[in-house]
């Protein structure tokens, strides 16, 4: 076979190599675990927990009080950023979006709460086992719309649903919209927020999806959100 041979032995290897490493990306730009987490295990759960907690920790345990309470406020802030769908808030401070509010984000909130009780009371405070589980059963995803209008009143009776494909995805349920508050960004006078729940087996939670919101008076607006980037 001479050297023609093992270059040619060495150039299926390398074409091997190649064609591995673009499998790879393909597998990882369709990992579902990169998408919202439907399923989580209880170690999960307490990881989760643990990346509530722990910078919170850190924040409460500042010595200037001042900075500790706004660098509490912004790890909280940044816990909502992180599931947010829609506007940007710092580029449309009124923009509709919606904050989804999956298991993973609660986990993180209760380890921020953690952190607070375990202040307050001056001893380790944790999430008990049961009321763990009690979480990870949850059956719905709760998201909480928010958006801007020209009265107080704009969103009464405002409903929302999922668009994937040609699929329309209903809530399970949605709260009454609170009384719109005063804007004092730039923008429609009025904004106000709302909750709905969908139920985890009711929508694709690796797909890219349109939030659709309807007003009694007839108008809608919509928004896209990629799930596949929420966890």
């Amino acid at each position: 076979m001479g050297l023609r041979g093992a270059n040619g032995w060495r150039g299926l290897v390398n074409q091997a190599v190649l064609a591995s490493f673009v499998l790879c990306l393909v597998v990882m730009a369709h990992d579902p675990a990169s998408a919202i987490d439907v399923k989580l295990t209880v170690d999960e759960a307490k990881k989760a927990l643990a990346a509530g907690r722990e910078p919170m920790e850190k924040a409460l345990s500042m010595k200037d009080d001042k900075a500790s309470q706004e660098e509490a406020k912004k790890i909280a802030q940044d816990a909502s950023l992180k599931t947010r769908v829609g506007a940007d808030p710092e580029k449309d401070s009124c923009g509709a979006s919606a904050i989804l509010r999956t298991k993973r984000y609660w986990f993180e909130s209760f380890g921020h709460q953690e952190a607070r009780e375990s202040k307050k009371q001056k001893r380790e405070i944790r999430m008990p086992e049961d009321k763990i589980q009690k979480s990870l059963d949850m059956p719905n995803l709760e998201i909480s719309v928010q958006l801007c209008g020209d009265d107080e009143y704009f969103a009464e009776g405002a409903q929302v649903v999922f668009q994937q494909g040609a699929k329309h995805i209903k809530p399970v349920d949605v709260s009454p919209a609170e009384r719109g508050r005063k804007n004092e960004g730039q923008g429609p006078a009025y904004r106000t927020r709302f909750t709905a729940r969908f139920a985890y087996d009711s929508f694709d939670p690796n797909a890219k999806t349109k939030v659709i919101v309807f007003f009694l008076d007839g108008k809608q607006i919509e928004f896209d959100a990629d799930f596949s980037k929420v966890k």
